[in-house]
């Protein structure tokens, strides 16, 4: 769970004016600190398969937003993937 601190910072690191509070940029940079904290997770609770595939069912989204950005403005996305450090 994210905490309302740490979600207010995401926010307002990703937005692109200054009422933005839905942009795909914030979904994806949310959907990224849950997916690690569910990682963080399943290094102690090796046998939690429920959270697992709510896990996958996180990755699969991102990735659809992921694929929404790169088609509509290329140099967003890749700002967007340096920014959040998802590709090596």
């Amino acid at each position: 769970m994210i905490s309302k601190d740490v979600k207010t910072k995401i926010v307002k690191d990703n937005q692109t004016h200054p009422q933005d509070s839905g942009s795909p940029e914030i979904q994806i940079a949310l959907l990224t600190e849950r997916i690690n904290l569910l990682i963080k997770h399943f290094g102690t609770h090796k046998k939690d398969f429920g959270s697992r595939n709510g896990l996958m069912k996180l990755v699969g989204q991102r990735k659809r937003l992921l694929e929404y950005i790169k088609r509509e403005d290329f140099s967003r996305y890749e700002k967007l993937i340096k920014k959040l450090g998802l590709r090596k």
